[in-house]
């Protein structure tokens, strides 16, 4: 379980300043960004098992990339000062380099090296010159003039990284080329942190699982599979509680199940509803915030902590609204949990296609489509109805369009954020 951060108690007390008012999103996110800290644990993987984990501790070089000085063209190594003032420079070829196979000695100063892509750079040389810019006569080499400087196409020892340096910090959550640099170094292994153990459930009696006969007033229930969804794609280790009825001891009995995880998320019960009991069993449970807060869509959330440690993210009811916290408060919380340093999203600006109804004083997040205009620039339309709970919206959608909290109406042609889907995995 992770140490525990921030009293919740301390988290409320410094959001009261906003009164009673609608919390902004920017508080929110500052809040919950000292909610968790990484969950203790760690395991050495092979390279092939590390992708999409945690790097525990800085990956230092333990040698100078490259090793040393090589040709990054094919061609001729000599050494710079023998290039002629002004005219050609014609230098005899004394052998040849390969990539794994130097030159065996000293270079001489006089004459120049058939040289390969990698090859070590002989002693004595510094300059490369590409095979295509010169002429073969004879054993001998023609070098125009201007062709090439002194020093130009090598590759210098320890240019890429130095021994002692840090290839790769702790907190990144290894990509492809995180596992080639490492491979590069001559790792075998990496140690990274242990993926936290989300436990997630969706709550209410009028939910159906698909594939079963729907009742009347029964809707099927998507939140769950999302939510799943979602939660797999940050690569923790999700522990699936079902379907919760809206039942005060059914609600309890899904929290002690999982008390002993890292955290806990759950959609619905997190309004005023008559039925909602999230309230009252997790002041039983923990500790818990409830907060309204100033963004479209996804007005309501519960944070706590339970006694035993583990956080919970009580997300809204409605699918969109429930998407759109978890993707703008919830993802970062859970990535701190796990080790990763949470890093800002790449957005595309694009132009509005069509006007956009938009009040300041709240975030809103509308359901977009990208394409490319006639002259090459981005452009985003709508999906239209923003009603919190079209699902169907978010699946045409391949972004969110981005309004912050100060931004009124937006006309046709105004620029906007776009956050795409894709930079959300």
């Amino acid at each position: 379980m992770a140490e525990a951060t921030t009293p919740i108690a301390a988290i409320a007390q410094d959001l009261a300043c906003h009164g009673d008012a609608d919390l902004p999103l920017a508080a929110v996110q500052a809040a919950l960004a000292r909610l968790a800290l990484p969950v203790a644990g760690t395991e050495t993987l092979p390279l092939k098992d590390a992708l999409g984990r945690v790097l525990a501790a800085d990956l230092v070089s333990p040698l100078d990339v490259p090793a040393q000085d090589n040709s990054a063209m094919d061609g001729y190594s000599f050494a710079g000062a023998a290039l002629a003032a002004d005219g050609a420079t014609v230098l005899p070829v004394a052998g040849k380099a390969l990539a794994g196979h130097g030159f065996d000695g000293p270079a001489p100063a006089d004459a120049c090296i058939r040289i390969m892509t990698g090859a070590p750079l002989p002693a004595g040389h510094d300059s490369v010159v590409p095979q295509e810019l010169v002429t073969v006569a004879e054993g001998r080499v023609t070098i125009p003039a201007g062709a090439v400087r002194a020093g130009q196409h090598c590759r210098r020892r320890g240019e890429d990284l130095r021994q002692g340096g840090v290839a790769v910090p702790a907190g990144r959550r290894l990509r492809a080329s995180d596992l080639g640099l490492a491979a590069s170094l001559g790792q075998p292994v990496l140690t990274v942190r242990r993926r936290p153990r989300i436990a997630f459930f969706s709550t209410g009696d009028e939910l159906t699982a698909p594939g079963e006969p729907l009742p009347p007033g029964g809707i099927y229930d998507s939140n769950h599979t999302t939510l799943g969804a979602l939660l797999a794609g940050l690569g923790v280790d999700a522990v699936d509680l079902g379907r919760v009825r809206d039942d005060p001891q059914a609600l309890a009995a899904a929290l002690q199940a999982g008390s002993d995880c890292d955290a806990l998320v759950s959609t619905g019960g997190v309004s005023v509803g008559d039925a909602d009991h999230t309230r009252r069993v997790l002041a039983a449970a923990g500790e818990v915030l409830f907060w309204r807060m100033a963004l479209r869509p996804g007005r309501p959330m519960a944070i706590g902590r339970l006694h035993g440690g583990a956080l919970y993210f009580g997300l809204p009811g409605n699918p969109v609204a429930a998407v759109v916290c978890f993707q703008v408060l919830v993802r970062d919380a859970l990535l701190r949990l796990a080790g990763a340093t949470p890093r800002p999203l790449p957005t595309v600006v694009a132009r509005a296609a069509v006007a956009l109804k938009k009040r300041p004083g709240r975030s809103e997040f509308q359901r977009g489509v990208l394409s490319r205009a006639a002259d090459g620039d981005w452009e985003v339309a709508p999906t239209g109805d923003q009603g919190s709970g079209m699902l169907s919206s978010m699946s045409r959608a391949d972004g969110l369009i981005v309004l912050a909290h100060e931004r009124g109406p937006v006309a046709a042609g105004e620029r906007v954020e776009v956050l795409p889907f894709d930079s959300l995995g």
